[in-house]
């Protein structure tokens, strides 16, 4: 994933996050084998997740995931 690709998922991660009222430790949780700090790390931006994170996390949060 790009820097541009992934300042967009932890933008978007963060805004679908908040608005279904779930916290990080929450979203983490659900995801499965995503601890709270990395998760918080992706909000951020400051990681590189791997595709199988994204899709768990983008599922969680029920974000459509697509690839140019």
């Amino acid at each position: 994933m790009n820097s541009q690709d992934l300042a967009h998922f932890s933008k978007k991660a963060k805004q679908a996050r908040e608005k279904l009222n779930l916290t990080q430790a929450e979203v983490a949780e659900k995801a499965g084998n995503v601890t709270v700090n990395y998760y918080a790390m992706i909000e951020r931006g400051e990681v590189n997740p791997s595709f199988e994170k994204i899709k768990r996390i983008a599922k969680v949060l029920k974000l459509k995931i697509t690839i140019s």
